[in-house]
């Protein structure tokens, strides 16, 4: 049995983005770029991230800089040397879609690497490479070029930049290489804005779907991931650099995901960085079961379990993409529709943002996660189940008469259902009460 406790007259806090996303569904012919962005927009996304956005090498067209500032050679104070126009283009449909972008200053992975490696090196200039760097956040946030008054938050310096003990996909250069790149960005950028948000660094590392995060495994790629987290911290801590928030990535389960994030937090705490945000923008638990009621319950359990870790500020699923890959959570690739149980998920999820604040809640089953919400005498509860077994559902706290409940399972995609006694392995229950 699972029991669920709910107290809706001690709220705790706010419901939190969990429900942001990587990509947007970028497609369409000519300037319909944006003509499934209103998906998003249905289920309350807030937030989008622009890493490998539009394809390889980010179709040589969007947010990457070598896409903006195409000759590196070039003068970096002149307009003329930026190609802002599909970018332009990209943010402006998010913004009139409600889409806040989350922009990753850096490059798109190169999966190819191992052949050739095109942009994935260190900018040979760091000081240059930031000063570029600026000029596209005054462009967005400050009109510099004709640009824009867009008041982008959060800015990120590169991506996964840990990936280097192997062939890296995503930079081919010393860890002392990046920790200088971020250090002379983070300045300049603090120093002429200070209002936006910096951070870094995309961390790879602490992959709890591999390795054990408690202890160092005898792994030469997976020691220098670690190696390299304590190197960035001393690295800014030794040198002052300012940081924001700290981004990670997993594509591990939940239990997993929530064991790294305790380490972090430990982490950061020690090195005296516990106050700062952390964002989980890269995961995707189980991505290859996309379309299935365990990978609907799986990412609901995900944002439900990270709501309730205070040092959890963001989550971002990779990714809202429309393609043919196994990452794409939201789409089927051969009609562009948000036929998916993840999309769902979402969804669900949006009804506890909506009403925006969290109520004190005790579950006492493994493997069942669950959140609930107030605001002005309506509230919801959002349940999910991975424990491998369907639970009886017992809930205290809450006025059950004349609500409404919903069920992601599968066989149904948060379909109205009436109230149930039980809730089965793999599935979502929302449920609206008055509070």
């Amino acid at each position: 049995m699972a029991t669920v406790k709910i107290n809706t007259q001690k709220q705790i806090g706010k419901i939190k983005p969990m429900n942001a996303v990587g990509q947007p569904p970028v497609g369409g012919l000519g300037k319909n770029i944006s003509g499934n962005f209103h998906y998003l927009t249905e289920i309350g996304v807030p937030y989008s991230r622009l890493h490998d956005v539009g394809g390889v090498f980010g179709g040589g067209r969007y947010v990457d800089i070598p896409n903006i500032f195409r000759d590196f050679e070039a003068d970096v104070d002149d307009p003329a040397s930026y190609d802002f126009t599909f970018t332009d283009a990209l943010l402006t449909a998010m913004i009139e879609n409600g889409l806040k972008p989350y922009y990753r200053l850096g490059v798109t992975i190169e999966n190819n690497a191992e052949i050739k490696i095109y942009r994935i090196n260190p900018p040979s200039d760091p000081e240059k490479w930031a000063k570029i760097c600026e000029h596209i956040v005054a462009h967005y946030n400050e009109g510099w070029a004709d640009g824009y008054h867009m008041n982008i938050e959060y800015w990120e310096i590169w991506n996964e930049p840990d990936d280097g003990a192997r062939q890296s996909a995503m930079w081919n250069g010393k860890a002392e290489e990046y920790y200088k790149l971020y250090e002379v960005t983070a300045k300049r950028l603090k120093a002429r804005f200070p209002y936006i948000k910096v951070g870094g660094y995309a961390s790879i590392c602490l992959d709890a779907g591999y390795m054990d995060v408690t202890r160092r495994p005898d792994c030469e790629q997976l020691l220098y991931y670690i190696d390299f987290f304590h190197g960035f911290w001393k690295h800014i801590k030794e040198t002052g650099a300012p940081i924001d928030f700290y981004s990670w990535h997993t594509y591990a389960d939940t239990a997993s995901a929530l064991l790294q994030a305790d380490y972090i937090h430990k982490c950061l705490t020690e090195y005296g960085y516990g106050h700062i945000e952390t964002h989980l923008n890269e995961w995707n638990p189980f991505h290859t079961e996309r379309g299935t009621a365990h990978h609907g319950a799986e990412v609901a359990s995900m944002m439900l379990a990270m709501q309730n870790k205070p040092q959890m500020q963001m989550l971002m699923i990779y990714d809202a993409r429309l393609n043919s890959g196994t990452y794409g959570a939201f789409f089927d690739p051969f009609t562009n529709k948000p036929t998916l149980h993840a999309y769902y998920s979402f969804a669900a999820f949006n009804f506890l943002r909506k009403l925006e604040n969290q109520v004190v809640l005790e579950c006492d089953t493994n493997g069942v996660y669950a959140v609930a919400a107030v605001k002005d005498g309506k509230g919801a509860l959002m349940i999910s189940n991975i424990s491998k077994a369907e639970q009886e559902l017992k809930l205290e706290g809450i006025n059950l008469d004349g609500s409404r409940w919903y069920v992601i399972d599968s066989k149904r995609l948060l379909s109205w259902s009436p109230e149930v006694k039980t809730i089965g392995n793999n599935t979502v229950i929302l449920i609206e009460f008055d509070a």
